[in-house]
């Protein structure tokens, strides 16, 4: 019972039962006001009538045939059905059922409610005087007491009603309870094998859309989530040991030889230069995780800012040509978005900077890149990077935008696998996702973004991916209004590394 009555079902339970009885009194009161006033008025109007209908008598047949039609009408009547008295001008009785003029009732005509002594018991009566011709005085009541039953009878209803609410309520508490408890213990023996390390397990859900449904789809979606960020870190971790093997084996094994061997001076240098490749690898790797840890945490949604994104894209493509004249490439950029967006100027550049970079690292001499910017309908920009090179197959596309994974087709290039990853992370920071097609040949690569929503976190769609990292660059970005004066700031120049 105490588990009950501790219970959120019992709460809810009395709040219903508490606010019934208020709508059940809120409601009886006004209803018993109204009945006692008409029924009042309807007395009082009864007792006028009757003492008009004696005056009337008094009028006719004078004291004797009024002082004799009221002691009949008193033999006659049921006991304590109606209060007669006439008195004198001294207020001395001459005939009626009550022994004395009531003390309280002053000697001039009214309606008057007052306690009386009627028939050698107390009560309560509501009396109506008229003085009559040669200052008699004729008084007509009725004694209250006989509506009393109907009273109680309402209040003994009311009682009742709140009663039978009462009892309802707590089944009902019972029930709703127990219905609950059937899905909390559910709920919880999930979590506790959750806890486990069992994260295959969800939440149950039944159909319909109740709010333990809305509760528990909503759960699910977060431990859908957490497992996938849980795999996401258990990959990382795996890949991250990986690839730094490599190159800190490298670096050791260099670092060994010269000890061991102790070449000239000038061997010695060339190798500390690799030494230095080496730990410059290692610590691009390093700043590339924390670049993609800021950005889906979300903590690069405060540098937003209004800008366009077809000037952003310019600005990259004008960088990138000449090293695709240098490689023989064709670069143009064509746009029609010209729209201020809410965006990160920087993490905007970066990422369509790793686009074009990837391009050009698999498009052959004598290829096409083009990069494009256009508004589409729903309030939402697509930048696309599409070029005419290999490709990626469609096996790989759900792939390419997990960290360190890198296609058969990028295993002789430099990168650690990270550039379009993080080109994902800053769709979906910008509210939008990467998406994969293909070019027929080569790969067309969209990154749409809204237009409206600064920083509304959404799937990033799985069709979408890095077919291989960028290599280091440094791309400045000018004409961007800067974060500290505000959307109409003045402009300036960035400069920002792309990630391999």
């Amino acid at each position: 019972m105490n588990k009950f009555l501790r219970s959120s079902a019992f709460t809810l339970a009395f709040g219903y039962i508490a606010f019934g009885i208020a709508a059940l009194i809120l409601f009886a009161a006004p209803l018993w006001y109204a009945y006692y006033v008409t029924l009042q008025e309807a007395r009082t109007e009864s007792l006028r009538t009757e003492s008009q209908r004696l005056s009337e008598i008094f009028r006719r047949q004078g004291l004797s045939g009024l002082s004799t039609y009221m002691d009949n009408r008193v033999s006659m009547q049921i006991p304590g059905d109606r209060i007669l008295l006439l008195a004198d001008p001294t207020l001395r009785p001459l005939s009626g059922n009550l022994p004395a003029w009531p003390a309280g009732v002053p000697p001039e005509t009214g309606e008057f409610d007052l306690p009386v002594i009627l028939e050698g018991r107390h009560t309560r009566a509501m009396l109506v005087q008229n003085v009559l011709p040669g200052h008699y005085h004729l008084l007509v009541g009725r004694d209250q007491a006989l509506f009393a039953p109907l009273a109680m009878r309402f209040w003994i209803g009311l009682s009742a009603a709140i009663a039978v609410l009462s009892i309802a309520g707590v089944m009902g508490g019972l029930m709703i309870r127990r219905a609950v408890l059937v899905r909390v213990d559910s709920i919880h023996s999930t979590v506790q094998a959750i806890v486990r390390g069992d994260w295959s397990h969800r939440l149950p859900t039944k159909a319909g859309s109740d709010e333990l449904n809305t509760l528990s789809a909503t759960i699910n979606g977060m431990l859908d989530q957490l497992e996938q960020l849980l795999h996401g870190v258990r990959d990382v971790s795996n890949s991250i040991a990986h690839d730094l093997r490599t190159p800190l084996a490298e670096l050791r094994s260099r670092l060994e030889e010269l000890s061991l061997t102790r070449p000239e001076s000038e061997q010695t240098f060339a190798e500390i230069e690799e030494a230095v490749v080496d730990v410059d690898r290692v610590i691009l790797i390093f700043n590339a995780l924390l670049r993609l840890a800021e950005i889906d945490t979300g903590m690069r949604r405060s540098g937003f800012v209004s800008v366009k994104a077809a000037d952003v894209a310019r600005q990259a493509v004008d960088f990138y040509l000449p090293a695709a004249e240098l490689k023989g490439v064709a670069l143009s950029y064509r746009g029609t978005g010209l729209a201020q967006i809410s965006g990160d100027p920087v993490l905007l550049a970066q990422a369509i900077g790793n686009l074009i970079d990837n391009a050009l690292k698999y498009t052959s001499a004598g290829g096409v890149i083009s990069v494009e910017v256009n508004e589409l309908a729903d309030s939402r920009i697509q930048i696309a990077v599409a070029d005419d090179g290999p490709g990626i197959p469609d096996a790989e596309k759900p792939k390419v935008s997990t960290r360190f994974y890198r296609g058969d087709a990028s295993r002789g290039t430099p990168g650690v696998g990270l550039g379009l990853t993080l080109v994902a992370s800053v769709a979906k920071v910008h509210g939008g996702a990467l998406e994969l097609a293909d070019n027929h040949p080569g790969l067309r690569a969209n990154m749409v973004i809204s237009a409206s929503a600064a920083g509304a976190l959404q799937p990033v769609v799985a069709s979408g991916g890095a077919a291989a990292a960028a290599d280091a660059t440094t791309i400045p970005v000018s004409g961007v209004p800067d974060a500290a004066a505000g959307p109409s700031g003045a402009a300036h120049n960035l400069r920002i590394r792309s990630v391999s």
